[in-house]
């Protein structure tokens, strides 16, 4: 059974930094890419960055781009997300998810096999 849990999220004032992870379990030898979805209070969710399994192609959401780094350790079945200079806005829930092309990546419907939350807090 496939599996991903995102872990990492906090509290943090604006301007910090977190890094979430997402591990991911129940592959036999597939290939995926992992997308990065958050949802605000109120607002529609939203992809924001997703990365290739071989990381060579990665994409990002304008408002995180610059901010935010996807990368992933293979060997260890995780992905990250580090998270810099963090805004009130960035404040939401963040999920991980499998989807079967980076180019997807804004497409929240096309997304599977979704992990719990985990919930970053921005404070000013």
């Amino acid at each position: 059974e496939v599996q991903l849990q995102a872990s990492g999220g906090g509290l943090v004032q604006a301007g910090g930094s977190l890094r979430l992870s997402c591990a991911a379990s129940g592959f036999s030898g597939r290939d995926y890419d992992i997308g990065w979805i958050r949802q605000a209070p109120g607002k529609e969710r939203e992809g924001i960055a997703c990365a290739s399994f071989s990381g060579s192609s990665t994409w990002y959401a304008d408002s995180v781009k610059g901010r935010f780094t996807i990368s992933s350790d293979n060997a260890k079945n995780t992905v990250y997300l580090q998270m810099n200079n963090l805004k009130p806005e960035d404040t939401a829930l963040y999920y991980c998810a499998v989807l079967q092309d980076v180019s997807w990546c804004p497409e929240v419907t096309w997304y599977e096999y979704w992990g719990q939350g985990t919930l970053v807090t921005v404070s000013s």
